[in-house]
Parts: structure tokens; sequence; C-alpha cells
């Protein structure tokens, strides 16, 4: 019998950042450093609430700059804290030198990332381009598509950080999903405390047993070295990911999937997208399939490392196929998703055409007419013709090509 049916849940309707504080407030980890930007200032402010009333008893630290948040967080974490931080946009990328001294360093942190828009222009909404920045930094990174997920995703970021001792994003979309209210469940306290257990490093700075942290690699192989035990636990990072996420799915009944597939099963047009806009990707695809059309949704919860065989797989006996990102790479032949998708393909063997889009920046509206378009799109693709799997340049959706 799945322990869903014992675990008691309560419903819920808040938004994103809610569900994320919830799941910060069971967790109760022992350091949270961070400085508020928007659209993730609430987290901030409600769990620093929730510090200042006595409901939990972490050690609230808000900082003068994201970069010092991140470094607080470090030093929380080198000396054997389960530390957390939140951030988002150029917060991020202030962090962007520590955020490879986290990794490099095997501290398992866990980042909440609200994305948001890079300046210039300013523009304090949601898309993809601030999480790109760090999808090489040696970062595990997942991905929401609502409140529901970023709450599962919160929780099940510990372990797997505690157990790669690899760093961990979990991301979720500004405004679209951080401040949009979604009905669902929380697990109780007692069964994420007990899932996500006591924290024992497996190193911590010690008086009486000294160590050093972030020595002098220069010359010779060493530097290397670190390199490759960084990627060594990033290609385990998969099976890891899947098995904590299917525990946590065993606990409260919501399925957990590197790739998550809905119409696969015969479909011969295929939307790949990462985020809130999966939903408007499926809403749109069950319209099509009522009317006889075999089309189908491939959602990207993993991004970090990349489910590459996963999504081969899914998209293995498609006629043609469009990769949706909400980030820019400016000069290449898609986005960054796409890019991705394209080696995953290549690697398999799969030579279906491909068209690449870019949409959404800037929390430009991601309307069901786009996902009509792309899908209309794809019926003229020659399947014949794979001289060129991509465009040379990626579509623009939402405001014309000009």
């Amino acid at each position: 019998m799945s322990l869903a049916t014992t675990v008691k849940q309560t419903p819920l309707a808040a938004t994103g950042n809610v569900f994320v504080t919830e799941a910060f407030r069971q967790i109760e980890p022992d350091a949270l450093c961070a400085y508020p930007i928007t659209p993730q200032t609430t987290i901030v402010e409600k769990f620093a609430q929730l510090v200042a009333d006595g409901h939990v008893a972490t050690e609230y630290v808000c900082t003068e700059s994201e970069h010092s948040a991140m470094s607080a967080t470090i030093g929380a974490a080198a000396a054997g804290a389960r530390a957390y931080t939140v951030t988002a946009a150029q917060g991020l990328a202030h962090m962007w030198e520590e955020l490879y001294i986290a990794s490099g360093l095997r501290l398992p942190i866990v980042m909440i990332n609200v994305n948001r828009a890079l300046s210039a222009p300013i523009n304090i909404h949601g898309d993809h381009s601030d999480i790109m920045g760090a999808r090489d930094s040696g970062w595990v990174i997942i991905i929401a598509e609502n409140p529901q997920e970023a709450y599962d995703n919160t929780i099940i970021a510990t372990p797997i950080a505690e157990d790669l001792l690899l760093p961990v994003i979990s991301s979720l979309d500004g405004f679209i999903t951080s401040h949009s209210i979604m009905r669902g469940e929380l697990a109780d306290d007692a069964t994420v405390k007990a899932f996500v257990g006591d924290y024992v490093p497996c190193d911590d700075l010690m008086i009486g047993s000294p160590r050093t942290i972030g020595a002098f690699a220069n010359l010779g192989p060493t530097y290397m070295k670190v390199k490759k035990t960084q990627r060594n636990a990033m290609d385990l990072g998969l099976d890891s990911i899947k098995r904590v996420g299917d525990e946590w799915a065993e606990v409260v009944g919501r399925s957990f999937d590197h790739v998550e597939t809905w119409g696969m099963e015969d479909a011969e047009r295929a939307i790949v997208v990462m985020g809130s806009a999966a939903g408007n990707a499926r809403a749109v695809a069950r319209r099509l399939r009522a009317e006889g059309e075999k089309v189908g949704v491939v959602k990207v919860r993993t991004y970090r490392p990349f489910p590459a065989a996963d999504i081969a797989d899914a998209l293995a006996s498609v006629k043609a196929i469009a990769v949706l990102d909400r980030a820019e790479t400016f000069a290449s032949q898609a986005g960054p998703l796409g890019l991705d998708v394209m080696s995953a393909l290549y690697d398999a063997g799969i030579n279906t055409p491909l068209r690449a889009y870019i949409y959404g920046l800037g929390g430009n509206d991601v309307k069901l007419e786009q996902m009509y378009q792309v899908f209309d799109d794809l019926k003229s693709v020659d399947a014949d013709d794979v001289s060129g799997m991509v465009n040379k340049t990626p579509r623009y959706l939402g405001i014309g090509q000009g």
C-alpha cells in the first residue's frame, strides 16, 4: 500500500512563493541567508516573520547583497549547517562567482530561484534568462511548472543535495508561478521532517579537527581532478534525483519524472518545454487531440543534469519537434533547451526535423494561440528533409518576426 494513503495532506490555495515558504517551515534548515529581490521577496518576508515569531529555529541572515547571501550560505554549509538561500534575476547574476565556489567545494546547499528577466532593459517579470546563466555552474537544477511542484521540488532538493554533495537550484517562474494562486496539498509537518531527516554533515569546520577550504590549485592536475569529481557526481545525479523523487511520490502520491509527457504514445508532432508554459501546451494539445490530431507535449522537469536519454526516448517516434525556450543564446541555432535537445537527439541517432522558438521573454504573455501556431507550423515540416534539422535562427513567438 502506498504511503500516500496514510499520510495526512492538507489542502491549501496559495501562491507558489507561499508553498515554498511552507516547505521551508517544515524542513526548518539551520540557516537561511538571503537578500530580498522581486519576485522572490515574499518568500524571504514570510520566512523572516516565522523566525521572528519563533515558529522555526532557523538562523535567518538578511545580508546586504546577493553576493554576500551566497557567501554566507557557503560559510554556513562549510561549517556543517543545512543551509538555504533564495534569489532571482540580477541577484542570481550577482552570485555568479559564488556559484562555482559552492559546487567546487561540494556543499549541499539548496537555492530557490524565482525566475526573472535580466536587464537591460529593466524588467521584473519572469523568463529563464537568469537560470540559464547558472546551467553550467555545477548545480543540479529542477524546474517547477506550478505551485504544487514548487513545494515538492523544495522538499526533495534537500536529500538530493545531501546524497550527491552538490548544490541544488529549485526554480519556479516569476509571477506566473510565484504569485499565482493554485490549490495544492501540503504533507503534514512530521512527514516532511522524517523525509528530509536529521542532517549529519560528512565534514565540517570543527575546532580540534582543522581542514583546508578552497585550497590553492594553480599548477598540475589537481584543479582538473576536482572538476572531474564534480562531473562524476553530476553523472550520478539523474539516478539520485529519480530515486528521491520516487520516494517522495510514494509519500504524497504525486509522481516525479525527469521528463513528463502527455499524448506521446502515438504523437506525430511534439512540443518540448519547461516551466509554467507546459500547461498552455497541454491545454492546446488536448483540444487538438479531440479534433483527431496526433500531438503531444514533453515537459522537462530536471534540467541539470540533462536527461538526454529520456528526451530521446520520448521523441523517438515523432515526425516533427518544436522546442520552446524562455531564454536567448544569441547567435546560436536555438535557445539553451533547444541546443540540449538537439544534442540528445544527435547522440541517439535521431534526425527528426526540429524547429526552435523563443517565447515569453520578460513575462510577455504566453497565449494559447501561440501553441496553436507552433503545432500548425509543424504540419509544414517535411519529414524527409533532414538536411537542416533546425532553422538557422529561432522563431520568436508573440511579437512577429521583425
